[in-house]
């Protein structure tokens, strides 16, 4: 590479490093942000640098993305998923993790709707099984929720 290439590639480097590291980011959602920027090839030099030194991990961006949403929010377990796909990760990651973490979000999403419920205790069971049900949970997570309440 050439002196100019190489500051180049440099400065752009940078630039993306900046925004990983401002906020963790899924390697879509890198090349979203600076497609129009940066080259291509370079782009693609950057991702894999950034990615053997470990500043971008799609695997690692699940784990806090989730983390996150089970601390923060009532999700269901669809809905999470659908999340983490709109950020461009593949779905056979996702589906690996949920499998690998089957126990302990199937738990979560238990203690979500329980917690719905829970707001929502001066409605018929109908309406907040239905309601919970056009949320993405899954059926027999809504039942077990409601049978902890009984």
């Amino acid at each position: 590479m050439n002196f100019e290439k190489l500051e180049l590639y440099d400065k752009c480097k940078t630039k993306v490093l900046k925004y990983v590291i401002y906020k963790k980011r899924s390697e879509n959602e890198i090349r979203v942000k600076f497609q129009k920027e940066i080259d291509e090839d370079m782009l693609d030099d950057i991702i894999q640098e950034l990615k053997e030194n470990q500043y971008i991990s799609d695997e690692k961006y699940i784990e806090r993305a989730v983390s996150e949403f089970m601390a923060l929010k009532n999700l269901s377990l669809r809905q999470i998923k659908y999340k983490l796909q709109s950020k461009g990760i593949g779905v056979n990651l996702i589906e690996d993790y949920f499998q690998e973490h089957n126990n302990d979000l199937k738990e979560y999403e238990i203690k979500s709707a329980n917690n719905i419920i829970t707001k929502k205790y001066d409605q018929p069971a109908e309406e907040i099984i239905q309601f919970l049900l056009k949320k993405g949970f899954e059926y027999d997570n809504v039942k077990e929720a409601l049978e902890r309440r009984d």
